[in-house]
């Protein structure tokens, strides 16, 4: 069954916090589909179908189900890490063209800027994991995971440090356009690389910035996305996987997007030279230029090239991303940046982006998630959206 059409995000919703230290995390959940609401025109009793990943409360959906008073049909806790909530579209999508509900409530939130968490601690996953026992006595950390894969591709293709600056040198040019982002000053190349070394050959300006906050979307059928007043964004096409060490066949030099991609062209119908506008997970410079590739809009190993001279700069380069600054500059919440790269696209498509990063005659996005780590196993999904 294809999902193209089938969708439609009405509702779009990003926290204003960065540092919410005085907010639960159940609150903040509750705030941002408020805010969604709000923004699509529905009330909280419209809402029959409800999906929240792991970092909601309790990890499970009946605990915030039951916070916010909800009355559901249709429920998801897919947990794929920080490309969840992409995966929760496509599902919502789904589920109501199998009449499972009407309307799809879509949150994440979290609070790692205000508890201390860092992509240079060690993450205790769970002991039952079976790579536990391989993994832990080397104490593997977020960022090293990173690191070993642009170190890969840096070995194998020839990227450089230079061309990995130029993904965090266009994240900067839109956030500065943000009032809300963290990061809100343009910085150069040579800033970057010479901002300290964390974790070779990844610098301190390599790295998304650690935020609180969330956001949240909304789906909902057809025939009641065309009653409301807000632009039609349908979904497209759709494609989710995991990727990880294939039995001893390590490969760190792509990402599950090589899979993810093509089918969500597929369903869409559409190429990647159709794209107006992508967002792209941006954990790391690396990711990024990983993604681009893997996605096919350049050959890969070309990824370094693409992205260098500001070609992801909205208004002058090839293919504009992540115009509200992304998870380099802007909002990284709860350590997954899935959720605001949904929510940017929907501004775009709508014609609600800043002035200054709107890019023009935007009627086709992408949007692309990445959970988990492209150093040992992660999940990857990919939406395409269209203006109708």
């Amino acid at each position: 069954m294809s999902i193209k059409g089938k969708g439609y995000i009405v509702g779009a919703y990003e926290h204003p916090l960065r540092k919410a230290p005085d907010k639960s995390v159940a609150q903040l959940h509750a705030e941002c589909a408020k805010g969604a609401l709000e923004d699509a025109g529905l009330t909280k009793g419209d809402i029959d179908g409800y999906f929240c990943a792991g970092d909601a409360p309790g990890a499970n959906v009946w605990s915030m189900a039951n916070y916010m008073n909800l009355k559901l049909r249709h429920v998801d806790s897919t947990d794929m890490g920080g490309c969840s909530y992409l995966v929760h579209v496509a599902h919502a999508a789904e589920a109501i063209a199998a009449g499972k509900c009407n309307v799809a409530l879509i949150t994440l939130t979290g609070r790692p800027n205000s508890e201390g968490s860092s992509g240079t601690q060690v993450r205790d996953r769970g002991v039952n994991l079976p790579d536990a026992p391989f993994e832990m006595p080397y104490s593997p950390v977020t960022v090293n995971l990173y690191a070993m894969a642009a170190m890969r591709h840096m070995y194998q293709y020839g990227t450089t440090s230079e061309q990995l600056a130029w993904v965090k040198v266009a994240a900067s040019h839109h956030a500065q356009h943000n009032p809300r982002a963290m990061l809100r000053n343009v910085v150069t190349v040579e800033e970057v690389i010479n901002s300290p070394m964390i974790s070779d050959p990844l610098h301190r300006l390599d790295c998304c910035v650690v935020s609180d906050g969330g956001g949240s979307v909304i789906v909902a059928r057809p025939e009641i996305a065309k009653s409301l007043k807000r632009p039609l964004v349908k979904i497209t096409g759709a494609g989710e996987t995991t990727k990880g060490q294939m039995g001893g066949e390590v490969d760190l030099s792509y990402s599950g997007a090589v899979w993810t991609g093509p089918r969500a062209f597929e369903e869409a119908g559409v190429k990647p030279a159709d794209i107006k506008y992508a967002s792209i997970y941006d954990s790391f410079t690396i990711t990024v230029v990983m993604q681009i590739e893997d996605l096919g809009f350049c050959k890969k190993g070309e990824g370094g090239k693409f992205v260098a001279d500001g070609n992801l700069i909205s208004g002058t380069g090839k293919l504009p991303f992540n115009t509200d600054g992304g998870g380099l500059c802007n909002n990284h919440p709860a350590n997954r940046g899935g959720m605001t790269k949904i929510i940017e696209a929907v501004r775009q498509l709508r014609g609600e982006a800043h002035p200054a990063v709107q890019v023009k005659h935007c009627n086709l996005a992408l949007a692309h998630g990445t959970g988990g780590s492209l150093g040992h196993r992660h999940g990857s999904a990919t939406l395409i959206m269209e203006r109708e």
